[in-house]
């Protein structure tokens, strides 16, 4: 089997990890230290976001050289070494690509800036002598103008000016870019905003938006919801989802077959299932991240509904469906699944979360994701249980959201805090010199040395059930088949031995018949059951039977 088809998955997001050198930001020797924990927490993979030379107006996603490794993480040197040691640990690692945009620091875009309208520089990005209606998904319009009156767009920050990949110079130069990163051992690439690297000809205006039924709401993780309209049914857009960008992967492909054991996993927020399923078919992507089950409202039908819908869209192409959670853009699920409303739809500061409710419900949602066909991703604190901070000084906000909504979005810094260690105080031995965000000094409680010695922690279901998950053939990648189970249930096989049940019912539900192997909360004695197991409400249990 191909690793990434059932691979568990962990997002380093550099930045907030581990901080080795003292400056209050993590940096990839602070990962290398680290990796015995992720051996340890059980993981097949490391994805780490972005790590290269950058100015960090949107925390590395705006590239200034793709070759280099930014000083604040270290050296190309580092990086090798990092790539080294974790195949020492049996890790695989992937690594951020971004090639909608550069930075407006990338020698290519300065370049463009000093030549003349209509030149070869800036014809690698899209400059025109007029807006279109285009909205940046950071908030605010999509172009800036420059001092010759032309203007550049941006689906992102103004930092983040778009490439234009009707150009041969950006085909050729990431051609390369990926060669140059497989050389030097990463076995995979994790694409940023996969879905839009490609525009419709002529950049005409988008179309008028209709209302957006609740469960048809495709917001992106970085998008100012209030500035960007939604559309109901979506199809391809001219700034999304077009189809010239399949013969960009069809060709990236060809090169990542050049290496064996290699993979690509896409971000793709496309909505319609049939064509989400073309960006993976056998000659492009292998994988791309499932935010329709990340999305999912707390309910066993719902649910259930995508679940199906997921696993009916990646079987005609073969391909294995990804599980997440969590991610680097989007509010902490502990905290999502503590609100009365548990689906994402946008990034709310203002709606109360019962914490307690959260880590229950999470506890239950790890378990279902793990038991699911195919891999899972696990974003670091995801194993820690931590909830979206949301009471950070203003001044210490970094996310351009944030900016370019004039704080009517607090952005994403919030799901970005750096990680709490151990210690009993900030930062949590984070590192030696602070955290370029500030902890919530209650984190005492939820630091991985106070966890690792609790056998109840978040911290120890995530150990236990990677380890059962990796040792159990019937998990992982392969077939599953429900079971009848009472309304909001739900109940499905692994192999013939292994079952899966989650509780989202406000009742205990005697358990089937079989020896429990980890459950997300105590088992209690079944009412009238002469002492047989009951699973709690919001509980989820993996047995053998």
């Amino acid at each position: 089997m191909t690793w990434w088809r059932g691979a568990a998955v962990y997002q380093v997001y550099p930045r907030s990890f581990a901080d080795a050198d003292g400056d209050g930001v993590g940096d990839l020797a602070g990962i290398e230290s680290r990796l015995p924990y992720l051996r340890d927490l059980g993981v097949d993979a490391v994805w780490i976001s972005p790590w290269y030379a950058s100015p960090m107006a949107d925390g590395g996603y705006d590239v200034a050289d793709y070759r280099a490794i930014d000083p604040r993480f270290g050296t190309l040197w580092d990086a090798e070494r990092l790539i080294a040691a974790a195949h020492a640990h049996g890790l695989k690692v992937i690594i951020d690509i971004v090639p909608n945009h550069t930075s407006d620091r990338h020698p290519w875009f300065q370049a463009a800036l000093a030549a003349a309208p209509s030149s070869p520089e800036r014809a690698r990005y899209h400059f025109r002598d007029a807006p279109n209606n285009w909205r940046s998904r950071f908030g605010g319009p999509a172009w800036t103008r420059v001092d010759d009156g032309q203007y550049y767009l941006h689906l992102f920050d103004t930092a983040q000016p778009d490439l234009n990949w009707d150009n041969a110079d950006v085909r050729a130069e990431f051609l390369s870019i990926l060669r140059f990163w497989l050389d030097r051992g990463v076995d995979g690439f994790r694409i940023d905003v996969a879905d839009r690297l490609a525009k419709q000809a002529g950049l005409p205006d988008r179309v008028a938006p209709t209302r957006a039924a609740p469960d048809a709401v495709a917001s992106e993780p970085g998008a100012a919801e209030a500035s960007v309209p939604t559309f109901a049914g979506e199809g391809p857009q001219p700034d999304k989802d077009q189809p010239e960008v399949h013969g960009i992967y069809r060709e990236w492909r060809r090169v990542l077959d050049e290496y064996p054991d290699r993979a690509f996993v896409g971000e793709i927020w496309v909505p319609d299932p049939e064509r989400f399923a073309m960006y993976l078919r056998p000659d492009e992507l292998h994988t791309a991240f499932n935010f329709a089950f990340l999305k999912c409202a707390w309910e066993a039908r719902a649910l259930r509904g995508v679940i199906d819908r997921t696993l009916a869209a990646h079987a005609p192409v073969g391909a294995a469906p990804t599980w997440v959670l969590s991610n680097h853009d989007v509010t902490r699920h502990a905290t999502r699944y503590g609100r009365a409303d548990t689906r994402f739809t946008k990034r709310v500061h203002d709606v109360p979360s019962d914490p307690q409710l959260g880590l229950r419900r999470a506890r239950a949602a790890a378990l279902l994701s793990m038991a699911l066909p195919g891999s899972v991703y696990v974003y670091q604190g995801d194993e820690l249980g931590l909830p979206e901070v949301f009471d950070l000084p203003d001044e210490s906000r970094e996310d351009p959201v944030f900016r370019r909504t004039g704080g009517a979005d607090l952005g994403r810094d919030g799901c970005r805090v750096p990680l709490p260690w151990g210690g009993d105080a900030p930062p949590f031995e984070f590192g030696d010199g602070g955290a370029w965000l500030p902890q919530p000094p209650e984190w005492r409680d939820r630091t991985a040395a106070r966890q690792l010695a609790d056998p109840a922690s978040m911290l120890s279901l995530y150990r236990l059930a990677l380890r059962l998950r990796r040792d159990d053939p019937a998990l992982g990648d392969g077939p599953m088949q429900w079971l009848d189970a009472p309304d909001g249930v739900l109940a499905f096989t692994r192999g013939p031995r292994f079952t899966c049940t989650v509780n989202l019912t406000d009742r205990p539900i005697p358990l089937p018949a079989g020896k429990p192997l980890i459950a997300s909360a105590p088992l209690e004695p079944a009412p009238d059951s002469g002492g047989a197991p009951a699973l709690p409400p919001d509980a989820a249990a993996w047995l053998r039977t």
